[in-house]
This record gives C-alpha cells, structure tokens and sequence, in this order.
C-alpha cells in the first residue's frame, strides 16, 4: 500500500510547489484567461488570471506515479499505462486549445469538430488496446461487455465496445469540462471521484479472484496499479486546488477539465464500473444535463428553462455568492460519490 501513499505524496507536493512556478512563468509570457462576454458579469475580474495550470496536474501526477514504482522497483502495469495515456492525450488536446485561445485572445480555442476529433482519436486508441493484453490468468484491462459494480451481460463487440467507451470519454471529459466555470469547483468535484477510485482498487486488490478466489470477487486486470494513478491524479489535483481555490489564482483550463475527464472514464473502465462513474460522478453529470435541457428546451419552444447554463451560473445570476456554489456543489459531489461507494461495498457483502 506504500505505493498509494507515494504516489498521492509525491504529487500533492509537485502540485502545490510547482503551481506556483507556473504561475509566475505564464503570467510573464501573458498567458491569461480569456472570459465570454455573454458570461456573469462578476467573471470579468477574472480576466488575466493565468491559465493552463492543468499541465502542473498532468505532469505531478505522472511523476507521482513514477516515484511510486521506483519505491517498489516494478514496471507499470498495462492497466495503468493505458489511463494514463489516456489523461496525458486528452490533455494535449485540452492543451492545443488553451493555447489557441491565448495566442488569439479569445474564449474559444479549437473549433468544436477538430476539438471532437482529438478526442475521439485519443479515446478509439485506448478502446482499441484496453482490450488487449490479456495477464497470466487471461485477463485484459477490460472486456467488451459493460459494466456497472463489475461486468455483466453478453458481450457487445469490440465494435460496439469502442463506440460505448468513446461516448464514455467524450461525455466525461466535456462533462468535467463544463463543470470548470467556477474557482475549484471541478477540481472539488473530480477529487472526490477520484478518491473513491483509490478505495475501489484497493478493495477489488484484496478481494481479487485470482488470489481470493470467492463468489464476490473481481476479475480486474491490475487494481493496485488503478489505485496508484488514482492517488497520483488525487494528489496532484490536491496540491493544484490550493492555488485554485476562490479566489483562484490560476485556471487548469481545458487542459485539465479534459486530462481529469478522461482519467476518471479510463479507472471506470479498467476497474469494470462504467455506469456506477454516472453516479460517483453525479455533480458533473447533472451539470451537463443542465446544459442539454436548456439547449433543448431553447431549440423546440425558444424559452430557456435556466437563467444561464450550466447549472452553477444559474445559481450565481440568482444572486448565490460564488463561494456558496462551490462549497453546496462539493457537498452533492461528495454525497454522490458516497452513494456510488455504498452501492459498490453493499453489493460485494455476502448474501445471507
């Protein structure tokens, strides 16, 4: 378990003494936030604040993780390998973004088809090869089956198992991404997802069937290395969300939102519990239902159901303190991912 500990250590401190060299570095070469003009008025004091501090994320992390397994003097598992290309290409993609919202000064970077695409291209990538390379028990970081407290029902293809994990990366990854409107507000609402995935990985390494063979154990391929980048991406995430805390001094930008986003889908797909993420990660899912019902709603009868979307702008131009919404919104994410947790626990306990 020390590697847990060292990963979560080694990036909490990466993060919280490299953001602030980060942000020294980027408000010198002027790589600030850009703010719609259409957004809360109070937004526009934030014009300037640097941005891009999902790189300090992304690279703490990666180094956590890297520390972790110099402490056991172990390769990475294919497991782990994998959700953290998948983080890592996602951010890149977040990355081209942030930096062509900069270099043009404006609120929008990519394009939406050629941001979808980037996307898309990382996540068929990590579909592909997430069902490949089968252990010594003929186990692959994942089956073409779905999933929920484990894997259930026939298989769907690897067709239709590509099709599934990509919905499932471009939905979170965006969903994190719509989260991120207020001061530490995703950061909150990610870290809790994440902790519950160092519980999850841990839980599945002690009740593993290939060494606890029972009726509730878990045929996953490498839960302690999952557990160990979920520590790391925990730690980093920590260690950024003091810097980020209102009044934020620095933005993850999208290149965070989508590195988070994607790291969250890949540990949901590696440790078998696609649909329980729609709860763990039930704050950024109501978000973006927030943003579908008003376009929808605006689309077929031209009224908006919410003064603003997403949600927390609502709440803000209903004249809630932007404070308020974050710590209320930590409070619901925190509670999801409980509720995901007691699911997860009660369902392994023995049936009398």
């Amino acid at each position: 378990m020390m590697e847990i500990l060292i990963a979560a250590a080694v990036g909490l401190l990466l993060s919280m003494f490299g953001t602030p060299l980060a942000i020294r570095l980027f408000s010198r070469r002027g790589y600030g936030q850009s703010i719609r003009e259409e957004g809360p008025s109070g937004h526009h004091d934030k014009r300037g604040t640097p941005t891009m501090g999902g790189t300090v994320i992304v690279i703490a992390a990666l180094l956590g993780f890297a520390c972790a397994h110099l402490y056991s003097r172990t390769l990475p598992t294919v497991s782990a390998v994998l959700v953290l290309f998948l983080m890592t290409g996602l951010g890149a993609v977040g990355f081209l973004d942030d930096f062509i919202k900069i270099y043009k000064q404006r609120s929008l970077g990519l394009r939406s088809g050629a941001k979808a695409l980037g996307q898309l291209v990382v996540g068929a990538v990590f579909a592909v090869l997430v069902t490949r390379f089968p252990n010594s028990y003929l186990i692959t970081p994942a089956e073409t089956r779905l999933s929920f407290l484990r894997d259930f029902g026939p298989s769907i293809g690897l067709i239709g198992f590509t099709i599934w994990v990509l919905i499932m990366i471009v939905g979170f990854s965006n969903a994190v991404n719509l989260t991120d409107g207020l001061d530490g507000l995703a950061s909150g609402a990610t870290g809790v997802v994440l902790a519950s995935y160092v519980l999850i990985g841990n839980w599945q390494l002690r009740n593993n069937c290939t060494t606890q063979l029972g009726p509730n154990c878990y045929w996953v391929r490498d839960p302690l290395d999952l557990a160990v980048v979920a520590a790391a991406v925990l730690g980093a995430l920590l260690g950024f969300l003091w810097w980020n805390a209102p009044p934020a001094k620095i933005f993850m930008g999208d290149t965070g939102s989508l590195a988070l986003g994607g790291v969250i889908a890949g540990l949901a797909i590696t440790t078998r519990t696609q649909l329980l993420l729609i709860i763990l990660a039930g704050m950024c899912v109501v978000i973006t239902l927030s943003v579908i019902i008003q376009v929808g709603s605006f689309k077929m009868t031209g009224k908006r159901v919410f003064r603003m979307a997403p949600l927390q702008h609502h709440f803000e131009l209903s004249g809630w303190a932007e404070t308020t919404i974050v710590v209320r919104f930590w409070l619901i994410a925190a509670l999801c991912a409980a509720a995901g947790l007691g699911l997860f626990y009660v369902e392994w306990m023995p049936k009398q």
